[in-house]
């Protein structure tokens, strides 16, 4: 009988094809999040167009933040755990499928409701891609390989801002804010056809039960993970979803400048994302700490040095660098908490993120549209700075 080699990678559970395909599987995982990143955040970009289409407030529009965020923290762990037994490329595949099915509802929708609903259907998507692509790097290199393939895979975050919001902001004003969506659609059709053919069947390593999600919660490591994700992204998105009424009505910009400041904000986002993902390895809570306490200035500032366009734009990039650190930060925090079951890590990961986006979408929107936007920026700076009180006061 012939002797059989193994492999590192085969030992690892790791993709053991050429190192080519494997990184062409990880930029296809990083494209599918880039879609979904863009298409969950678009509408800070496009709440006004949005709004006046349906004839609903800035706080209204905003339901189209709210509602991806509610339905992801749902379906992160009941999608996972359903469908725990179902190869997991599959998986992947159908999500980008039903993602883009909602951009193509929502371009054609003739009411607000229909509008609403097609963002559950996002929000479906959000929670089971997420809880099982973004721990998918160890499946698909090496593991000397895994550091910089988990990097790559988050930076579909702030990718999403550099260049999905603002471009498509851009094309949402140059040709509709329906466009934009129909765009995205075809991204997401695509992006659906080529993990078909680079990613390799990935068969569930072992199935995902409630008990596991359980027993990690009564872990105290994730129990505080939990609660500094919550305050740093309920500040986040409690004041950046309405950034754009914010410049609008406060720096008193056009629509084109707002793309511009968008795109410095999504550009800074990226350098956030690789500083941290530095940072953490090596000093994790002080990480999180600078990204929550950078937020916390620049939201409090804005309504000082923001109504001049200059310091609107140079406190944007300080918020994005911060926020692009965030996700790799908390996802980190929470991979340490449960070492054992990295999916179970991604699924609450993903849940507590989104949760908090809807919550930070929603309390936002309430302040918009009972006082000024500069109130929401003042209310998400402080949040933050208890953020910061929070990491500190964690041992």
């Amino acid at each position: 009988m012939p002797h059989t080699r193994t492999t590192t990678a085969e030992r690892s559970g790791a993709d053991p094809r050429s190192p080519l395909i494997s990184w062409l599987a990880v930029c296809s995982v990083t494209a599918g999040l880039f879609a979904i990143v863009t298409v969950e955040i678009l509408p800070i970009g496009l709440l006004p167009e949005i709004g006046r289409s349906f004839d609903v407030t800035d706080g209204t529009a905003g339901l189209t933040m709210t509602m991806p965020g509610f339905l992801a923290a749902l379906s992160a762990p009941l999608v996972t755990t359903a469908t725990a037994r179902v190869d997991r490329r599959v998986m992947l595949c159908a999500f980008m499928a039903l993602l883009a099915l909602a951009n193509f509802v929502v371009a054609v929708a003739p009411a607000y409701w229909l509008v609403l609903v097609s963002r559950v259907l996002v929000g479906v998507t959000i929670g089971g891609f997420w809880s099982i692509g973004a721990g998918l790097a160890g499946r698909l290199v090496p593991p000397e390989s895994v550091g910089r393939a988990t990097a790559v895979i988050f930076s579909a975050v702030p990718l999403g801002s550099v260049l999905g919001v603002p471009l498509g902001t851009f094309l949402g004003e140059a040709a509709g804010w329906r466009t934009a969506f129909t765009v995205m659609g075809v991204l997401s059709v695509v992006g659906c056809g080529a993990m078909v053919l680079v990613l390799p069947p990935l068969a569930p390593e072992k199935a995902l039960r409630a008990s596991v999600l359980r027993a990690a919660l009564r872990g105290s490591d994730t129990r505080w993970a939990l609660l500094v994700t919550f305050l740093v992204v309920l500040a986040h998105f409690g004041a950046y979803t309405y950034v754009t009424p914010f410049l609008r009505q406060v720096t008193d910009v056009g629509p084109g400048v707002v793309t511009v400041f968008l795109l410095a904000y999504g550009a800074a986002g990226i350098a956030g994302n690789f500083l941290g993902g530095a940072a953490v390895a090596r000093r994790p809570r002080a990480a999180f700490a600078v990204a929550a306490g950078l937020i916390a200035a620049a939201a409090l500032l804005l309504p000082v040095l923001g109504e001049r366009p200059g310091g609107a734009v140079a406190l944007l990039v300080v918020w994005g660098v911060a926020y692009g650190a965030v996700p790799v930060c908390s996802g980190a925090w929470f991979a340490a908490a449960v070492p054992r079951s990295p999916e179970a890590a991604s699924v609450l990961f993903t849940a507590s993120f989104q949760a908090t986006i809807s919550l930070g979408a929603l309390a936002g929107g309430a302040v918009v549209d009972g006082a000024t936007p500069s109130a929401v920026m003042v209310l998400g700076g402080l949040t933050a700075a208890v953020g910061v009180v929070a990491v500190g006061l964690r041992r």
